[in-house]
């Protein structure tokens, strides 16, 4: 069971004061997606764990505790509206349906654009910032790629491999996922791409509305990108890089991890060749990512030989040489000629006519005694 179905329906927020009360609850100290979940379950709504909750706190050791005040739930809700972002609350259709697999969804998501390209099948291209010119043309034609195939390609808006990757996907579809608010553009050198983004595709960001990203906040960002997609690919990264810490999330989520091989004397394609060594994918172009997520192939038992149709003479031959004067059940001389039944019948007819042998009750079946002549 998921961490996200084990939020009551009855918590879900169908009322907008049941939305400001999760907003109010998931921007409270010390409730992370967890805690929230924890809360939802054991008090049964928002309003009832915001009320429980700085008991909840006293009781863990914390002194004098408030929770976030409605007044600011309220502005952040107004300011998100003004941008044109919208609030997508985990457990409702809205929610992308793979986040809400991984072990810490968050409870809450900004969203500009489009929701539903998140529910649909998504990759995401992942990279350096200071991506190399092939690194750039890889991500440009596995993003097209991928797109012509009805994928969503998801990445964090960030230049280089990122930047590439949005920029090809826009008309087929793609996602960014934000380190500071949704309405916050880092860097500034990618606003016009974020705004076509907002147009055609989608930009996600769990942070409250106006955030700056900070440097804590990518780590964060990197496990919703890993988290929305079914793979996860590298396409340039150094050993120690945000990349190789997405594809550390990602194999913690149960996602596929592919990388595309990179020049050895390039530092940029360590993280990429070291993913490869450690039993990733090898990735040459799309066709490899989608031939890795296409599902296997059913193994279907091989079906009996059907066995050739036996003359009524040799049948009843076969037969013969089955029997002796001991009866035998007529299922297990079926059985030993490896015939069909119906064809064995026929023929044990036709020798009980010709008197060859004998049926007895209780279905058995024998040769017939041979008397001396007098």
């Amino acid at each position: 069971m998921t961490i996200s179905s084990k939020i009551p329906r009855t918590a879900l927020p169908t009322t907008d004061e049941a939305r400001l009360d999760w907003l109010q609850l998931a921007r409270s100290r010390r409730v992370g997606p967890v805690t929230f979940i924890r809360l939802l379950r054991e008090h049964g709504s928002a309003a009832a764990a915001l009320a429980a909750l700085p008991d909840v706190a006293t009781a863990a050791g914390v002194r004098n505790y408030t929770v976030f005040p409605r007044a600011d739930a309220e502005h952040e809700h107004d300011a998100g509206q003004k941008t044109g972002a919208k609030l997508l609350y985990l457990g409702t259709p809205e929610y992308p349906p793979l986040l809400s697999l991984i072990p810490d969804p968050p409870p809450l998501l900004w969203a500009i654009g489009d929701p539903a390209l998140a529910a649909r099948d998504c990759i995401a291209l992942v990279g350096a910032r200071n991506a190399s010119s092939l690194g750039l043309r890889m991500a440009t034609a596995l993003a097209r790629d991928l797109s012509d195939h009805d994928f969503t390609v998801v990445s964090g808006l960030a230049r280089g491999i990122d930047a590439a990757a949005h920029r090809a996907a826009l008309t087929g579809g793609t996602v960014a996922v934000q380190a500071g608010g949704v309405d916050t553009i880092y860097p500034r050198e990618n606003t016009k791409l974020a705004e076509n983004i907002a147009k055609s595709g989608l930009r996600l960001s769990e942070m409250p509305i106006g955030m700056p990203p900070q440097a804590r906040h990518f780590p964060r960002r990197n496990r919703l990108i890993s988290g929305l997609s079914r793979a996860l690919v590298v396409i340039e990264g150094a050993s120690r890089s945000g990349s190789l810490i997405t594809a550390r999330d990602a194999l913690d989520q149960g996602r596929e991890v592919m990388a595309v091989p990179g020049n050895p004397f390039d530092a940029r394609a360590a993280g990429c060749n070291m993913l490869i060594r450690d039993g990733a994918t090898l990735v040459r172009s799309a066709k490899d990512i989608i031939a890795a997520l296409a599902p296997a192939e059913p193994a279907h038992p091989a079906p009996p030989p059907t066995p050739a149709p036996t003359p009524a003479g040799d049948l009843a031959t076969r037969v013969l040489s089955l029997l002796g004067p001991s009866p035998v059940p007529e299922d297990i001389l079926i059985r030993q000629t490896g015939l069909p039944s119906q064809a064995v019948l026929s023929a044990l007819v036709d020798l009980e006519i010709a008197q060859k042998i004998t049926r007895s009750e209780g279905g058995t079946v024998a040769l017939q005694p041979r008397h001396p002549v007098a």
